[in-house]
């Protein structure tokens, strides 16, 4: 006979109430909007026609998630405890980062992203996700009107994360497999997204791929095909294969460090403090 299955019940830094998933669920429609408009917008649309401004019209994401997570911190009631562990995680998400910048796609924070969304959950994964990116903009200078779709994005692949199923019963390889599968599709979804978000202002510099306003769906989308594949597919397959080669082999250690530090946090204990005695 084998042996019996532990279930640990998974400890929640950021628990998703009402207003914190309706919040949620307005960024991500908005979000959706902003990255294909270009698919969604007729020809004769007033938004296809000021293209280059489109950028700053959805700069506006970054307000909706501050908004969103303000209403988990205001909901969940986001601790000390996890607030430190936020400001760790994001820091250290946020130097990893650089070390891969214009290199082939080694990204190495996107595994962290993984592996700590699957910990601490999707609401937890997606501040931390937004957060880090923010951090990480402000600390290579990559502040712009990009800022947003990326944190946004982000956001996503980190909760994506918390929402794989068996968060309380499997562990082991079968674990590390799914969350090396999940990081190898993410990393391509969030390469794509972001082509989405920068696609359609490239104006006249490769007309044979570049968005054109004026023509149907149908040929935009293969514009758009053509243009992930000649720009970024060698980048998001990087990406992809640093995030898998790095979830299965430090991704043993780095789930057990995450698990222990969550445990010693019990974030859903509260703080008390006891007055000294003279």
């Amino acid at each position: 006979m084998g042996a019996p299955t532990t279930r640990v019940r998974r400890a929640r830094a950021v628990r998703l109430g009402p207003r914190s998933v309706l919040a949620l669920a307005l960024v991500s429609a908005v979000g959706v909007a902003g990255f294909t408009w270009p698919f969604l917008t007729p020809p004769t649309s007033r938004l296809s026609a000021h293209a280059q401004d489109a950028p700053w019209l959805f700069a506006g994401l970054l307000v909706l998630l501050v908004a969103v997570a303000g209403a988990a911190v205001a909901e969940a009631g986001l601790g000390p405890k996890a607030v430190a562990m936020l400001g760790v995680l994001a820091a250290t998400g946020a130097a990893l980062r650089p070390i891969g910048a214009g290199t082939a796609g080694i990204e190495p924070m996107f595994f962290l992203m993984v592996l700590s969304g699957r910990v601490l959950g999707p609401g937890f994964g997606f501040v931390l996700g937004s957060v880090t990116m923010f951090a990480s903009a402000l600390l290579t200078g990559g502040v712009g009107p990009w800022l947003p779709f990326q944190m946004l994005a982000m956001g996503w692949f980190a909760m994506g994360a918390g929402l794989l199923p068996g968060p309380d019963r499997l562990r082991g390889r079968a674990e590390l497999v799914m969350l090396a599968g999940y990081g190898f599709l993410a990393a391509f979804a969030y390469g794509t997204v972001m082509n989405m978000a920068g696609w359609p202002f490239m104006g006249a510099l490769a007309s044979n791929v570049a968005f054109d306003p004026h023509a149907p769906v149908a040929t935009n989308l293969a514009r758009f095909v053509a243009y992930c594949v000649a720009t970024s597919l060698g980048w998001d397959l990087g990406r992809a294969v640093v995030t898998v080669v790095l979830t299965l082999t430090v991704g043993p250690a780095v789930l057990r460090a995450l698990r222990r530090a969550t445990r010693r946090a019990a974030f859903e204990t509260p703080v008390t403090f006891e007055a000294s005695r003279q």
